[in-house]
């Protein structure tokens, strides 16, 4: 597994609103851009009507903190776009801008993450750290919310089931692409048709041939030369003979007539065999699975036999997957009997098609014979929420705590700079996430701790923790990497074992239960103090 970091040019200081270089502007017109702010950034509500989300996109986070820099080329860029009454010493200043004086506190990368909890700390001088809020946001985004898809769809197939990602082509650009073959194995996919993913992230690569190359071949080819090894004497030998032979025994043993099964398609299998004779893999319905694709399958797996190897399986890329597998499935027993090949029965078949979560689930109802599926356009482009909804907000500056009111109570922002605590019970089940402001103490293992909804005065409990774990490591400090950032790999087991330590009903589809997020006493008073002091008071008379 390849260890690389996720470099992307497009990643620079000019990828922002352009409200942030304004404001920007208008921190240093006033000369408040030194102020020692801490902004949080986290997200309001789960996506896809789930009670977790998945944490993506901190390695890239750290890239852009590691590259933040104005080129010349951009300094006149923006000298441009700004009004021409901007004092010019401001191009001299963002010049001299870097992010060493930025400190940034993180949840590691590839953990179950919940709504109103900091996911990422930011703290330094006012100007620059504002103008790095439209870029992270981006960067945790899409990255959260794919890997959270992803871990949704793994779920739902089960943990035997081997899912590949095919979107690159319904993704969106090829930012979007990559982005989504990396989320997506680290949500819990176990490959990527993108070569290019492949390559950049170590991802396995895994994909067949399309419907075209079965069409491209029909019945009147006559010149197709297939000469194939034959590891059991070491000798080439020709291969399409044995294929035609094979046919006529698939026929007679199952007693049915060839009228319906495409020569030309026979022929492409037999063509790709030839080629890749240690991993075949046929798509079967570009003209009839059960009367055309298996029996040619077969045909060709029966001839590979003889010349010593092994064929994979078979994708299905239409039709009623959960009948058609289980007709496969018959239909391969029937051929590893009487042709005395017990491991023909037990070939891989791949599903494709427009898989949801929801077919998912519907195809673990009905029952079903399919060992892996290829899921393209509702994983990559989260068609059932197309964004996760971050929020970058100001909750201190220079010490004193900042709030944003809203009508919308869900919208208050929790003010302070805090830290997180997931407590665990002793079974290793996950009870609760804890925000404590940063200058209190942390809970204690084996202690009672008070732990109250943050907005519902009513709603309290007190916990005992057997083990407790701070969530916020520091990342970045004085310019450079101050934690080893968890590799792809170690994202992905980390996902994995976030997961494990959730109860079943907060990972349910349907109705799961709010996994609690609370503040200790401290907090709520600090909170609710502010909120009211901030709050102004209605005047009827």
């Amino acid at each position: 597994m390849s260890n690389k970091s996720f470099k992307n040019e497009v990643i620079q200081p000019l990828l922002t609103d352009y409200y942030q270089i304004s404001m920007a502007y208008a921190y240093w017109h006033n000369e408040k851009m030194n102020d020692f702010a801490v902004f949080d950034l986290f997200f309001r509500k789960n996506p896809f009507k789930g009670e977790y989300t998945i944490f993506g996109g901190l390695q890239q986070c750290i890239e852009y903190l590691k590259e933040f820099k104005f080129s010349e080329e951009d300094i006149n860029f923006l000298k441009n776009i700004l009004p021409s009454t901007t004092d010019p010493k401001f191009f001299e200043y963002l010049k001299t801008l870097t992010t060493k004086e930025v400190t940034l506190y993180a949840v590691a990368e590839g953990s179950v993450v919940f709504p109103k909890t900091p996911i990422i700390r930011i703290e330094g001088p006012l100007a620059v750290v504002q103008l790095l809020e439209s870029t992270l946001l981006n960067l945790v985004n899409y990255a959260s919310l794919i890997a959270t898809n992803a871990a949704r769809f793994r779920k739902a197939a089960g943990d035997n089931k081997v899912l590949l990602e095919f979107g690159l082509r319904r993704a969106q650009g090829p930012d979007g692409a990559l982005s989504a073959s990396r989320y997506c194995y680290m949500g819990g996919f176990d490959g990527t048709s993108n070569v290019l993913a492949a390559k950049e992230f170590g991802i396995p690569t895994k994909g067949t041939h399309a419907h075209a190359f079965v069409s491209s071949f029909d019945i009147n080819e006559v010149n197709l030369k297939m000469k194939l090894l034959d590891l059991n004497d070491n000798i080439s030998k020709e291969f399409l003979p044995v294929v035609n032979q094979k046919l006529l025994n698939v026929a007679d043993a199952f007693k049915v007539s060839l009228d319906q099964t495409s020569q030309g398609e026979l022929k492409a299998f037999a063509a790709y065999a030839n080629a890749f004779p240690t991993t075949f893999v046929a798509l079967v319905d570009t003209y009839n699975v059960l009367k055309s694709g298996v029996l040619n399958f077969i045909a060709v797996t029966l001839a590979l036999n003889d010349f010593g190897y092994k064929s994979i399986g078979i994708r299905i890329d239409s039709g009623d997957l959960a009948y058609l597998s289980l007709e496969v499935r018959k239909l391969l027993k029937q051929a590893a009997e009487r042709f005395n090949i017990s491991w023909l029965e037990h070939l891989t078949i791949t599903a494709s098609n427009d898989i949801n979560e929801e077919t998912l689930t519907s195809l673990q109802q009905q029952g079903h014979s399919i060992d892996a599926y290829g899921i393209g356009t509702h994983l990559v482009t989260c068609q059932k929420q197309p964004a996760l909804g971050c929020v970058y907000k100001l909750v201190e500056l220079n010490g004193i705590p900042r709030i944003k009111l809203s009508e919308v109570v869900s919208k208050v922002t929790i003010p302070g700079k805090k830290d997180i605590y997931r407590l665990y019970n002793s079974d290793g089940t996950a009870l609760l996430d804890l925000m404590t402001n940063s200058f209190e103490s942390a809970p204690i293992a084996g202690e009672r701790v008070l732990c109250r909804h943050p907005y519902d005065e009513s709603k309290r409990a007190y916990v005992k923790p057997t083990v407790v774990k701070p969530l916020l490591k520091l990342y970045w400090k004085d310019g450079e990497i101050q934690t080893p950032l968890n590799s792809l790999e170690e994202a992905r087991i980390n996902v994995k074992q976030s997961l494990k330590a959730l109860r079943p009903d907060h990972l349910r589809s349907l109705n799961p239960t709010p996994y609690k997020v609370s503040v200790t006493e401290g907090l709520y008073s600090y909170f609710h103090e502010l909120w009211l002091k901030c709050s102004p008071i209605t005047d009827l008379s």
